[in-house]
């Protein structure tokens, strides 16, 4: 666990060291902003929080976590700093564990600062308080999720180009085309497309309700991707 929390500090650092972080920090909020004037500033519409919470931010989230995730274990192949991490005393689960809680940690400060469009609409409405938190919930451990398959495709390849272009098409099949191709099938077929598309899984979130099944779904698959890039850190070892 120690060694968990000094690959995360080490982490966290380099985040805020990389030019890359705040570009996507300027991205994230930039668009936040616009899309907030947009909804919030047109006569006629009501305050509303619906940017946040609707297909908007799962959008956003497709395009920003596999430039955040990228450089993760493919820097470290591609500058040879991967030698010092397998000899230093701490596991390859470890490092992976350590990984993806700096990342989660710097995700959470994106979030943080959507805090402020909460208050300004706070000051204008009575917003429920229970679907903030549900749909916080929600984006937490969505983030995370993207998180794991941006960490998995960065430990299995040393081109940052590669990790993020293929991170960013299995995010865009789990968070986009499996809920469109869902609506246009019946039966079975649409009930296990549903199951396994993060959209579908997402809206429960969005309409204030935390179901236990939704939670699995996330948890379940982050904490198995998180176990395979282990296993394929380790594969690494032996090369």
């Amino acid at each position: 666990m120690r060694g968990a929390l000094t690959i995360t500090q080490r982490e966290l650092l380099a985040f805020f060291c990389s030019p890359i972080a705040y570009v996507v920090l300027v991205v994230f909020l930039a668009l936040n902003g616009y899309f907030f004037s947009f909804i919030n500033l047109t006569s006629g519409e009501e305050a509303s929080l619906r940017f946040l919470f609707g297909r908007f931010m799962p959008l956003v989230l497709l395009f920003i976590m596999p430039m955040l995730t990228m450089r993760l274990m493919s820097e470290e192949f591609r500058q040879g700093t991967i030698e010092s991490l397998m000899t230093a005393p701490v596991s390859d689960a470890a490092v992976i564990v350590g990984k993806f809680l700096g990342t989660f940690i710097f995700y959470g400060l994106l979030l943080a600062t959507t805090l402020v469009y909460v208050l300004a609409v706070s000051m204008f409405g009575d917003p429920d308080i229970g679907a903030l938190v549900a749909g916080y919930i929600g984006l937490l451990l969505m983030g995370g999720l993207y998180i794991a398959v941006g960490l998995f495709f960065s430990t299995c390849t040393s081109n940052q180009i590669i990790a993020v272009l293929t991170s960013f098409s299995v995010l865009a099949v789990l968070a986009v085309l499996i809920d469109r191709f869902a609506s246009h099938v019946e039966g079975w077929l649409r009930v296990v497309l549903q199951h396994i598309s993060v959209g579908h899984q997402f809206s429960e979130f969005v309409q204030g309700a935390i179901n236990l099944n939704n939670v699995l779904f996330f948890v379940t698959s982050t904490v198995f991707l998180l176990f395979i890039s282990v296993k394929v850190l380790e594969s690494r070892r032996w090369r």
